[in-house]
Protein backbone atom coordinates (compact mmCIF):
# COMPACT_ATOMS: atom_id res chain seq x y z
CA UNK A 1 0.00 0.00 0.00
CA UNK A 2 1.17 3.38 -1.10
CA UNK A 3 2.38 6.25 1.81
CA UNK A 4 -1.29 7.22 3.73
CA UNK A 5 -3.25 10.12 2.24
CA UNK A 6 -3.71 13.13 4.77
CA UNK A 7 -6.77 15.01 6.02
CA UNK A 8 -6.32 17.97 8.85
CA UNK A 9 -9.69 19.44 9.64
CA UNK A 10 -9.10 22.29 11.91
CA UNK A 11 -11.50 24.47 13.82
CA UNK A 12 -11.37 28.49 15.49
CA UNK A 13 -11.63 28.46 19.27
CA UNK A 14 -12.99 25.48 19.87
CA UNK A 15 -12.94 24.04 24.01
CA UNK A 16 -11.82 20.19 24.48
CA UNK A 17 -14.85 19.60 26.59
CA UNK A 18 -17.07 20.31 23.14
CA UNK A 19 -16.21 16.96 21.79
CA UNK A 20 -15.86 14.88 25.20
CA UNK A 21 -18.50 12.26 26.00
CA UNK A 22 -19.77 14.10 29.11
CA UNK A 23 -20.62 17.41 27.37
CA UNK A 24 -24.20 18.73 26.41
CA UNK A 25 -22.45 19.53 23.28
CA UNK A 26 -23.80 17.45 20.29
CA UNK A 27 -20.74 16.11 17.86
CA UNK A 28 -21.79 12.88 16.73
CA UNK A 29 -19.53 12.83 13.65
CA UNK A 30 -16.69 13.46 16.01
CA UNK A 31 -17.42 11.23 18.34
CA UNK A 32 -17.53 8.57 15.68
CA UNK A 33 -13.69 9.46 14.39
CA UNK A 34 -12.40 9.55 18.08
CA UNK A 35 -14.30 5.61 18.51
CA UNK A 36 -12.05 4.92 15.38
CA UNK A 37 -8.80 6.69 16.58
CA UNK A 38 -7.08 8.28 19.74
CA UNK A 39 -8.38 10.92 21.64
CA UNK A 40 -5.85 13.12 23.25
CA UNK A 41 -7.50 14.56 26.46
CA UNK A 42 -4.83 17.02 27.86
CA UNK A 43 -3.43 18.59 24.66
CA UNK A 44 -2.73 22.35 24.98
CA UNK A 45 -2.22 25.23 22.27
CA UNK A 46 1.63 26.68 22.47
CA UNK A 47 -0.71 30.13 22.69
CA UNK A 48 -4.66 31.26 23.43
CA UNK A 49 -4.86 32.87 19.94
CA UNK A 50 -4.42 32.36 16.37
CA UNK A 51 -1.53 33.54 14.53
CA UNK A 52 1.19 32.29 17.14
CA UNK A 53 -0.62 28.70 17.80
CA UNK A 54 -1.16 28.41 13.86
CA UNK A 55 2.47 28.81 13.08
CA UNK A 56 3.84 26.84 16.32
CA UNK A 57 1.42 23.62 14.47
CA UNK A 58 3.34 23.81 11.41
CA UNK A 59 6.81 24.35 12.67
CA UNK A 60 7.03 22.73 15.79
CA UNK A 61 8.14 25.89 17.73
CA UNK A 62 7.55 27.70 20.43
CA UNK A 63 6.43 31.36 18.92
CA UNK A 64 9.34 33.20 20.07
CA UNK A 65 11.49 30.69 18.08
CA UNK A 66 9.15 31.48 14.71
CA UNK A 67 8.65 35.18 15.33
CA UNK A 68 4.69 35.15 15.19
CA UNK A 69 3.69 36.43 18.65
CA UNK A 70 0.70 38.02 17.83
CA UNK A 71 -2.24 37.94 15.11
CA UNK A 72 -1.48 39.04 11.89
CA UNK A 73 -3.56 41.95 11.55
CA UNK A 74 -3.71 43.36 15.00
CA UNK A 75 0.05 44.93 15.28
CA UNK A 76 2.74 46.06 12.81
CA UNK A 77 5.36 43.42 11.60
CA UNK A 78 7.98 44.59 13.66
CA UNK A 79 5.72 43.39 16.42
CA UNK A 80 4.96 39.99 14.88
CA UNK A 81 6.64 38.38 11.86
CA UNK A 82 7.37 34.70 10.54
CA UNK A 83 11.12 34.22 10.50
CA UNK A 84 12.24 33.51 7.09
CA UNK A 85 13.16 29.79 5.83
CA UNK A 86 11.69 27.75 8.69
CA UNK A 87 10.59 24.42 8.00
CA UNK A 88 7.01 23.32 7.66
CA UNK A 89 5.84 19.77 7.87
CA UNK A 90 3.65 20.65 4.58
CA UNK A 91 7.17 21.30 2.70
CA UNK A 92 8.29 17.76 4.16
CA UNK A 93 4.82 16.15 2.69
CA UNK A 94 5.46 17.80 -1.01
CA UNK A 95 8.71 17.05 -1.33
CA UNK A 96 7.87 13.37 -0.45
CA UNK A 97 5.22 13.16 -3.20
CA UNK A 98 2.33 14.36 -2.04
CA UNK A 99 0.00 16.71 -3.28
CA UNK A 100 -0.91 19.19 -0.74
CA UNK A 101 -3.88 22.02 -0.57
CA UNK A 102 -5.11 24.14 2.23
CA UNK A 103 -8.61 25.61 2.26
CA UNK A 104 -9.43 28.18 5.27
CA UNK A 105 -8.23 30.81 7.48
CA UNK A 106 -4.56 30.78 7.47
CA UNK A 107 -3.80 33.49 9.96
CA UNK A 108 0.24 32.61 9.97
CA UNK A 109 1.70 35.02 7.93
CA UNK A 110 0.86 37.94 5.73
CA UNK A 111 1.96 36.89 2.27
CA UNK A 112 -0.55 34.26 1.84
CA UNK A 113 1.42 32.93 -0.84
CA UNK A 114 1.01 29.49 0.33
CA UNK A 115 3.42 28.08 -2.52
CA UNK A 116 6.32 29.26 0.03
CA UNK A 117 4.77 27.12 2.42
CA UNK A 118 4.82 23.85 1.15
CA UNK A 119 0.71 24.12 -0.63
CA UNK A 120 0.68 23.25 -3.94
CA UNK A 121 -3.16 24.63 -4.26
CA UNK A 122 -4.71 26.79 -1.57
CA UNK A 123 -7.64 28.91 -1.25
CA UNK A 124 -7.71 31.63 1.67
CA UNK A 125 -8.79 35.01 0.89
CA UNK A 126 -12.04 34.31 0.88
CA UNK A 127 -12.64 32.00 4.20
CA UNK A 128 -10.85 34.74 6.93
CA UNK A 129 -13.69 37.27 7.55
CA UNK A 130 -13.77 37.51 11.26
CA UNK A 131 -11.11 40.43 12.12
CA UNK A 132 -11.54 42.39 15.06
CA UNK A 133 -14.95 43.57 15.36
CA UNK A 134 -17.77 42.22 13.06
CA UNK A 135 -21.02 43.51 11.85
CA UNK A 136 -23.75 41.52 11.19
CA UNK A 137 -26.66 43.51 9.36
CA UNK A 138 -29.13 40.49 8.98
CA UNK A 139 -32.41 40.49 11.18
CA UNK A 140 -31.95 38.06 14.16
CA UNK A 141 -33.90 36.40 16.10
CA UNK A 142 -31.64 36.12 19.04
CA UNK A 143 -29.15 39.03 19.59
CA UNK A 144 -26.53 39.99 22.21
CA UNK A 145 -24.56 42.79 21.84
CA UNK A 146 -21.85 44.17 24.22
CA UNK A 147 -21.89 47.80 24.52
CA UNK A 148 -19.69 50.09 26.74
CA UNK A 149 -19.02 53.93 26.44
CA UNK A 150 -16.66 55.07 23.80
CA UNK A 151 -16.21 51.94 22.35
CA UNK A 152 -18.04 50.26 19.07
CA UNK A 153 -20.55 47.51 19.92
CA UNK A 154 -19.80 44.31 20.05
CA UNK A 155 -21.93 41.27 19.05
CA UNK A 156 -20.99 38.35 21.00
CA UNK A 157 -24.02 35.96 19.55
CA UNK A 158 -27.09 35.57 17.62
CA UNK A 159 -29.84 33.38 15.77
CA UNK A 160 -30.61 33.92 12.01
CA UNK A 161 -32.68 32.28 9.58
CA UNK A 162 -30.74 31.33 6.69
CA UNK A 163 -30.22 27.74 5.75
CA UNK A 164 -26.89 26.19 6.68
CA UNK A 165 -25.68 25.86 2.96
CA UNK A 166 -25.48 30.10 3.52
CA UNK A 167 -22.53 29.29 6.46
CA UNK A 168 -19.16 29.83 5.33
CA UNK A 169 -18.10 26.54 6.57
CA UNK A 170 -20.96 24.72 4.23
CA UNK A 171 -18.66 26.01 1.66
CA UNK A 172 -15.29 25.60 3.03
CA UNK A 173 -16.12 21.98 3.23
CA UNK A 174 -17.62 21.59 0.35
CA UNK A 175 -14.47 23.11 -1.74
CA UNK A 176 -12.71 20.05 0.46
CA UNK A 177 -15.31 17.46 -0.83
CA UNK A 178 -14.31 18.50 -4.34
CA UNK A 179 -10.48 18.15 -3.73
CA UNK A 180 -11.23 14.53 -2.79
CA UNK A 181 -13.36 13.79 -5.30
CA UNK A 182 -10.56 15.04 -7.96
CA UNK A 183 -7.58 13.43 -5.77
CA UNK A 184 -9.63 10.23 -6.15
CA UNK A 185 -8.91 9.94 -9.60
CA UNK A 186 -5.16 9.55 -9.24
CA UNK A 187 -4.97 7.04 -6.81
CA UNK A 188 -1.36 6.26 -7.64
CA UNK A 189 -0.75 9.91 -5.97
CA UNK A 190 -0.94 10.58 -2.03
CA UNK A 191 -2.10 13.59 -1.29
CA UNK A 192 -2.47 15.90 1.96
CA UNK A 193 -5.71 18.39 2.26
CA UNK A 194 -5.68 21.26 5.50
CA UNK A 195 -9.09 22.56 5.73
CA UNK A 196 -9.28 25.26 8.35
CA UNK A 197 -12.51 26.99 9.36
CA UNK A 198 -13.27 29.77 11.31
CA UNK A 199 -16.17 28.57 12.89
CA UNK A 200 -16.86 28.51 16.16
CA UNK A 201 -14.98 31.55 16.54
CA UNK A 202 -17.15 34.14 17.64
CA UNK A 203 -19.64 36.36 17.16
CA UNK A 204 -22.16 32.83 17.38
CA UNK A 205 -24.23 33.49 14.68
CA UNK A 206 -25.86 30.41 14.10
CA UNK A 207 -29.12 29.07 11.83
CA UNK A 208 -32.59 28.47 14.00
CA UNK A 209 -32.25 24.86 13.30
CA UNK A 210 -28.99 24.58 14.74
CA UNK A 211 -29.64 27.17 17.72
CA UNK A 212 -33.35 24.94 18.20
CA UNK A 213 -31.05 21.58 19.09
CA UNK A 214 -30.18 23.20 22.58
CA UNK A 215 -32.24 24.51 25.29
CA UNK A 216 -30.63 27.58 26.91
CA UNK A 217 -32.61 26.93 30.07
CA UNK A 218 -30.61 22.94 30.31
CA UNK A 219 -27.19 24.56 30.04
CA UNK A 220 -24.99 23.90 32.73
CA UNK A 221 -23.46 26.38 34.87
CA UNK A 222 -19.76 26.66 34.48
CA UNK A 223 -18.87 25.37 38.64
CA UNK A 224 -16.28 28.73 38.55
CA UNK A 225 -19.26 31.13 37.32
CA UNK A 226 -19.00 32.85 40.29
CA UNK A 227 -15.24 33.25 40.82
CA UNK A 228 -14.24 36.24 41.88
CA UNK A 229 -10.93 35.78 40.46
CA UNK A 230 -9.33 37.29 44.19
CA UNK A 231 -5.76 35.94 44.22
CA UNK A 232 -5.27 35.89 40.35
CA UNK A 233 -3.80 38.61 38.28
CA UNK A 234 -5.56 42.58 38.25
CA UNK A 235 -6.46 41.97 34.68
CA UNK A 236 -8.72 39.12 34.81
CA UNK A 237 -11.18 41.04 37.32
CA UNK A 238 -11.22 43.63 34.51
CA UNK A 239 -11.67 41.24 31.79
CA UNK A 240 -14.55 40.28 33.47
CA UNK A 241 -16.03 43.60 34.10
CA UNK A 242 -16.74 43.65 30.48
CA UNK A 243 -19.57 40.96 31.10
CA UNK A 244 -20.66 41.91 34.07
CA UNK A 245 -23.83 43.45 31.99
CA UNK A 246 -24.76 40.33 31.00
CA UNK A 247 -26.79 37.64 33.27
CA UNK A 248 -26.39 34.38 33.95
CA UNK A 249 -29.85 34.01 30.87
CA UNK A 250 -27.57 35.58 28.53
CA UNK A 251 -24.57 33.62 29.23
CA UNK A 252 -26.61 30.35 28.65
CA UNK A 253 -27.86 32.08 25.62
CA UNK A 254 -24.36 32.50 24.08
CA UNK A 255 -22.92 28.80 25.33
CA UNK A 256 -25.98 27.54 23.79
CA UNK A 257 -24.79 29.34 20.24
CA UNK A 258 -21.92 28.24 20.75
CA UNK A 259 -22.36 24.68 21.15
CA UNK A 260 -24.81 24.82 18.06
CA UNK A 261 -22.27 25.96 15.65
CA UNK A 262 -19.89 23.56 17.20
CA UNK A 263 -22.56 21.48 15.64
CA UNK A 264 -22.64 22.92 12.69
CA UNK A 265 -19.22 22.18 11.93
CA UNK A 266 -19.50 18.96 13.10
CA UNK A 267 -22.03 18.12 10.65
CA UNK A 268 -19.23 19.38 8.12
CA UNK A 269 -17.08 17.19 9.17
CA UNK A 270 -19.53 14.56 8.91
CA UNK A 271 -19.95 15.34 5.09
CA UNK A 272 -16.29 14.83 4.17
CA UNK A 273 -15.56 11.89 6.20
CA UNK A 274 -18.93 10.37 4.27
CA UNK A 275 -17.01 12.03 1.23
CA UNK A 276 -13.88 9.86 2.23
CA UNK A 277 -15.75 6.36 2.55
CA UNK A 278 -17.75 7.26 -1.01
CA UNK A 279 -14.51 7.19 -3.09
CA UNK A 280 -12.77 4.77 -1.35
CA UNK A 281 -9.87 6.62 0.23
CA UNK A 282 -10.88 6.48 4.15
CA UNK A 283 -8.99 3.25 4.67
CA UNK A 284 -5.78 5.03 3.60
CA UNK A 285 -6.20 8.17 5.49
CA UNK A 286 -5.34 9.75 8.15
CA UNK A 287 -7.79 12.20 9.87
CA UNK A 288 -7.05 14.90 12.31
CA UNK A 289 -9.02 16.84 14.19
CA UNK A 290 -8.17 20.12 16.03
CA UNK A 291 -8.46 23.78 17.36
CA UNK A 292 -5.83 26.46 17.25
CA UNK A 293 -7.59 27.68 20.83
CA UNK A 294 -10.31 27.42 23.13
CA UNK A 295 -12.66 29.59 24.72
CA UNK A 296 -13.66 30.79 28.17
CA UNK A 297 -17.62 30.67 27.29
CA UNK A 298 -18.44 31.65 30.78
CA UNK A 299 -16.20 30.26 32.87
CA UNK A 300 -14.92 32.26 34.96
CA UNK A 301 -17.86 34.52 33.52
CA UNK A 302 -15.23 35.36 31.49
CA UNK A 303 -16.18 35.46 27.08
CA UNK A 304 -13.53 35.04 24.30
CA UNK A 305 -9.61 34.74 25.20
CA UNK A 306 -6.55 35.83 25.98
CA UNK A 307 -4.38 36.63 28.86
CA UNK A 308 -6.45 34.74 31.70
CA UNK A 309 -4.23 31.44 31.41
CA UNK A 310 -7.37 29.16 32.62
CA UNK A 311 -8.12 25.56 30.85
CA UNK A 312 -11.12 26.33 28.65
CA UNK A 313 -8.49 28.98 26.47
CA UNK A 314 -5.48 26.26 26.08
CA UNK A 315 -6.89 22.57 25.99
CA UNK A 316 -7.97 21.86 22.94
CA UNK A 317 -9.25 18.89 21.28
CA UNK A 318 -7.23 16.57 19.36
CA UNK A 319 -8.27 13.50 17.75
CA UNK A 320 -5.96 11.36 14.84
CA UNK A 321 -7.48 7.98 13.02
CA UNK A 322 -6.88 6.05 10.21
CA UNK A 323 -4.07 3.54 9.54
CA UNK A 324 -1.30 3.10 11.97
CA UNK A 325 -3.74 4.79 14.88
CA UNK A 326 -5.16 2.40 17.79
CA UNK A 327 -8.97 2.58 17.82
CA UNK A 328 -10.57 3.76 20.84
CA UNK A 329 -7.34 4.78 21.94
CA UNK A 330 -7.91 7.10 25.13
CA UNK A 331 -4.48 9.20 25.65
CA UNK A 332 -4.28 11.13 29.26
CA UNK A 333 -0.34 12.06 28.92
CA UNK A 334 -0.16 15.85 28.25
CA UNK A 335 0.92 16.49 24.87
CA UNK A 336 1.17 19.68 22.87
CA UNK A 337 -0.41 21.23 19.23
CA UNK A 338 3.42 21.73 18.50
CA UNK A 339 3.72 17.68 19.01
CA UNK A 340 1.71 17.22 15.62
CA UNK A 341 4.42 18.86 13.52
CA UNK A 342 6.84 15.80 13.19
CA UNK A 343 3.70 13.24 14.37
CA UNK A 344 2.44 13.59 10.81
CA UNK A 345 5.68 13.35 9.16
CA UNK A 346 6.59 10.25 10.48
CA UNK A 347 3.13 8.80 9.94
CA UNK A 348 3.13 9.58 6.33
CA UNK A 349 6.39 9.84 5.08
CA UNK A 350 8.41 8.00 7.63
CA UNK A 351 11.02 10.85 8.04
CA UNK A 352 11.96 12.96 11.18
CA UNK A 353 10.77 16.85 11.43
CA UNK A 354 13.57 18.31 13.86
CA UNK A 355 11.73 20.80 16.28
CA UNK A 356 10.64 21.31 19.88
CA UNK A 357 7.68 19.59 19.64
CA UNK A 358 7.61 15.66 20.30
CA UNK A 359 6.37 12.44 17.99
CA UNK A 360 3.49 11.38 19.50
CA UNK A 361 4.13 8.11 18.09
CA UNK A 362 4.90 6.48 21.30
CA UNK A 363 1.64 7.21 22.97
CA UNK A 364 -0.03 5.78 19.75
CA UNK A 365 2.54 2.83 20.10
CA UNK A 366 2.02 1.76 23.75
CA UNK A 367 -0.62 2.11 26.22
CA UNK A 368 2.11 2.94 28.99
CA UNK A 369 4.83 4.58 27.01
CA UNK A 370 7.97 6.45 28.73
CA UNK A 371 6.69 10.05 28.11
CA UNK A 372 7.31 12.96 30.17
CA UNK A 373 3.87 14.39 30.88
CA UNK A 374 4.39 18.16 30.22
CA UNK A 375 3.14 21.00 27.96
CA UNK A 376 4.39 24.42 28.00
CA UNK A 377 3.02 27.52 25.95
CA UNK A 378 4.21 31.44 26.20
CA UNK A 379 1.94 34.63 25.77
CA UNK A 380 3.15 38.05 24.21
CA UNK A 381 0.08 39.88 24.92
CA UNK A 382 -1.63 40.82 21.95
CA UNK A 383 -1.72 44.51 21.12
CA UNK A 384 -0.94 45.14 25.18
CA UNK A 385 2.52 42.96 25.88
CA UNK A 386 1.08 41.03 29.01
CA UNK A 387 4.48 38.51 29.22
CA UNK A 388 2.87 35.04 30.16
CA UNK A 389 4.89 31.49 30.73
CA UNK A 390 2.59 28.60 31.50
CA UNK A 391 4.28 25.14 32.41
CA UNK A 392 2.03 21.94 32.75
CA UNK A 393 3.63 18.88 34.23
CA UNK A 394 1.65 16.22 35.48
CA UNK A 395 -1.12 17.63 37.72
CA UNK A 396 0.57 20.49 38.63
CA UNK A 397 0.40 24.29 36.12
CA UNK A 398 2.27 27.22 36.77
CA UNK A 399 1.85 30.63 35.42
CA UNK A 400 4.61 32.93 35.68
CA UNK A 401 3.00 36.42 35.13
CA UNK A 402 5.28 39.19 34.07
CA UNK A 403 3.15 42.32 35.08
CA UNK A 404 1.38 40.87 38.17
CA UNK A 405 1.31 37.56 40.68
CA UNK A 406 2.08 34.21 39.54
CA UNK A 407 -0.51 31.47 39.43
CA UNK A 408 0.19 28.01 40.58
CA UNK A 409 -2.88 25.29 40.51
CA UNK A 410 -3.44 21.40 41.11
CA UNK A 411 -5.63 20.72 38.49
CA UNK A 412 -6.31 16.85 39.82
CA UNK A 413 -7.87 18.57 43.27
CA UNK A 414 -8.80 21.97 41.59
CA UNK A 415 -10.06 21.14 37.58
CA UNK A 416 -11.27 24.68 37.69
CA UNK A 417 -8.77 26.59 38.96
CA UNK A 418 -10.44 28.15 42.09
CA UNK A 419 -7.83 28.51 44.16
CA UNK A 420 -4.25 30.11 43.47
CA UNK A 421 -1.58 28.27 45.77
CA UNK A 422 1.18 30.49 44.08
CA UNK A 423 1.19 32.02 47.69
CA UNK A 424 0.80 29.06 49.98
CA UNK A 425 3.99 28.52 51.95
CA UNK A 426 3.20 24.68 51.70
CA UNK A 427 3.42 24.72 47.84
CA UNK A 428 6.84 27.04 48.03
CA UNK A 429 8.71 23.65 46.94
CA UNK A 430 6.30 22.82 44.22
CA UNK A 431 5.92 26.83 43.12
CA UNK A 432 9.71 26.37 42.83
CA UNK A 433 10.57 23.47 40.70
CA UNK A 434 7.57 24.56 38.18
CA UNK A 435 9.84 27.87 38.14
CA UNK A 436 13.20 25.68 37.93
CA UNK A 437 11.50 23.93 34.85
CA UNK A 438 10.08 26.85 33.02
CA UNK A 439 13.45 28.06 33.00
CA UNK A 440 14.96 24.95 31.89
CA UNK A 441 12.91 25.25 28.65
CA UNK A 442 13.55 29.03 28.26
CA UNK A 443 17.37 27.99 28.00
CA UNK A 444 16.60 25.28 25.59
CA UNK A 445 14.54 27.24 23.51
CA UNK A 446 17.05 30.15 23.53
CA UNK A 447 13.56 32.55 24.77
CA UNK A 448 16.82 35.00 25.05
CA UNK A 449 14.57 37.71 26.44
CA UNK A 450 13.19 35.55 29.53
CA UNK A 451 16.97 34.25 29.97
CA UNK A 452 18.51 37.36 30.43
CA UNK A 453 16.23 39.31 32.41
CA UNK A 454 18.12 39.40 35.47
CA UNK A 455 18.53 43.25 35.55
CA UNK A 456 17.36 44.48 38.84
CA UNK A 457 14.05 45.27 37.61
CA UNK A 458 12.51 41.58 36.58
CA UNK A 459 14.07 39.90 39.41
CA UNK A 460 10.57 38.49 41.05
CA UNK A 461 9.92 35.57 39.78
CA UNK A 462 10.08 32.41 42.04
CA UNK A 463 13.54 31.51 41.57
CA UNK A 464 15.66 32.99 38.60
CA UNK A 465 17.41 32.06 35.61
CA UNK A 466 20.36 30.37 37.10
CA UNK A 467 18.29 28.27 40.07
CA UNK A 468 19.23 24.64 39.79
CA UNK A 469 17.04 22.02 41.13
CA UNK A 470 18.62 20.16 44.00
CA UNK A 471 18.58 15.83 43.29
CA UNK A 472 17.34 14.73 46.69
CA UNK A 473 18.68 11.46 45.67
CA UNK A 474 22.63 12.69 44.71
Amino acid sequence: MRQPNLLFLMTDGQRADTVEPSTLCQTPHLDGLAARGARFERCYAPNPICSPTRASLMTGVLPHSHGMVDCTHTVEPYRAKLKAELPFWSQTLQAAGYHTGYLGKWHIERSQRLEEFGFDTYEVEGYHQLKGLVERDEEMQVRCTVKQKGYRDFLLYGVVDSPVEAAPEYQLYSDGIRFLQEAARDPDRPWALFVSSEGPHDPWVVPRDYYERYDPTQVPRPPNFDDDLSGRPGIYRLLQGIWRQLEWPQFAEAIACYYAFCSLVDDQVGRILATLEETGQAENTIVVFTADHGDYAGAHRLMLKGVPAFEDAYRVPLILSGPGIPAGRRVEQITSLMDLAPTLVGLTTGDDFPCYGRSLLPLLGSEDPEWDSEAFAEFHGQRFFYTQRVLWRDNYKYVFNGFDVDELYDLSADPHEMHNLAHDPAYLPVLEGMAGRMWDIVRETDDFNMYQAQYGMFRFAPVGPEWQQVDPHS
